[in-house]
């Protein structure tokens, strides 16, 4: 799990005061073991000189070292020895100074190692994660432009449905006034038919009543023709009686002019009826 943000900038913060800090280290190391060399060094020159001070004020013992000789009264000698010891003992002291710090590093080498494994680690799972990441980005950034190619595309259909909108209802508009001037034309039509029709009955009615007026004239001046007709053939039977048959062909004749001209359904003939039409008729 990775650290929180806070924590890896106090760590790269307190790495970089550690590389400043440590940064003269060497140099610094370099000076002390100078200065303690220095100083082993005053100290053995000091303890020459007192043995050379010791040599002249005793002159007899010996002030050149001879080897092989086990004279342990000559102080030159003594002093070479104890300088020389303590040397060792300074070299000893270092020597296990820089085992220890051989030991330390090899203990910060081994934890820095872990810690480089865990950093290569991290490192690499935050390698996976930012190129998951980044493949995140790239499909997310695919999916916003194919979302804005579609709402451009929504709002083109938008805008064309919308314009269609506009035109139907302007036609929509001109179909309603349009169909209010057709109603009020088929009102008036159907109002001029309606008159037409009503005028169309009632001059039938006219015609009908004309027609039963005239039928009942007709068979009045029928009914009166029959009349006069039987009066007639009566008064000719009596005179042919007494004048023999030599007017028979003129009484026919008569008789033929007289009689009503009908038609085989017993209505009257055209003459009959041009001459009983009123002006209207």
């Amino acid at each position: 799990m990775a650290e929180p943000a806070w924590q890896e900038n106090l760590r790269l913060r307190l790495v970089e005061r550690n590389a400043k800090e440590s940064a003269y280290a060497p140099i610094i190391e370099q000076y002390r073991r100078l200065a303690q060399q220095t100083k082993l060094l005053k100290e053995r020159n000091a303890s020459l000189l007192r043995a050379m001070g010791t040599a002249r004020a005793n002159p007899s013992s010996s002030t050149v070292f001879v080897p092989g000789t086990a004279d342990d009264n000559n102080p030159v000698r003594a002093a070479y020895i104890t300088s020389l010891e303590s040397q060792i003992s300074s070299l000893r002291d270092e020597l296990a100074t820089v085992y220890k710090t051989q030991g330390q590093n090899a203990q910060r080498l081994l934890a820095m190692t872990e810690t480089l494994r865990e950093k290569e680690e991290l490192s690499r799972m935050e390698s996976e994660n930012l190129r998951k990441a980044r493949d995140e980005i790239v499909s997310l950034r695919r999916r916003v432009d194919q979302h804005n190619e579609i709402m451009s595309e929504k709002d083109r259909t938008a805008q064309i449905l919308h314009d269609e909108i506009n035109t139907l209802q302007l036609e929509l508009g001109q179909i309603e006034e349009r169909n209010q001037t057709l109603t009020k034309d088929n009102a008036k039509l159907l109002q001029r038919w309606l008159d037409a029709k009503q005028a169309e009955v009632n001059k039938m009615n006219e015609a009908n009543d004309f027609y039963e007026d005239m039928q009942s004239r007709r068979q009045a001046v029928m009914n009166w023709r029959t009349g006069s007709t039987a009066g007639e053939e009566g008064g000719d039977a009596r005179s042919s009686q007494g004048s023999g048959s030599g007017n028979g062909s003129g009484n026919g004749e008569a008789n033929r002019n007289s009689e009503p001209t009908t038609t085989k359904d017993g209505t009257p003939s055209h003459t009959e009826k041009d001459l009983n039409l009123t002006p209207n008729g």
